[in-house]
């Protein structure tokens, strides 16, 4: 398993492409496709053979920003 660095390093944002959002290593495969296609109980071997570009770590960092962009503090009140 790659470091938590590395795999965050495969999710780049550029201006212009993808309208700026989430892509995999400079592709125009954006995250949030990767994961609605998770969503939709396709596996991970099925996407890598649709996506022959991809490697499994693309998936793990997916997932892997996913989960940091959604946690956050909560403040008990």
């Amino acid at each position: 398993m790659l470091d938590k660095n590395a795999l965050l390093s495969r999710i780049t944002q550029t201006p212009g492409k993808c309208g700026g959002r989430p892509c995999i290593r400079g592709m125009r495969i954006r995250v949030s496709d990767i994961l609605e296609t998770l969503a939709d109980n396709v596996t991970p071997s099925e996407i890598l053979e649709d996506f022959p570009d991809l490697e499994p770590e693309d998936i793990q960092a997916c997932l892997l920003f996913a989960a940091l962009r959604i946690d956050f503090t909560r403040i008990a009140v």
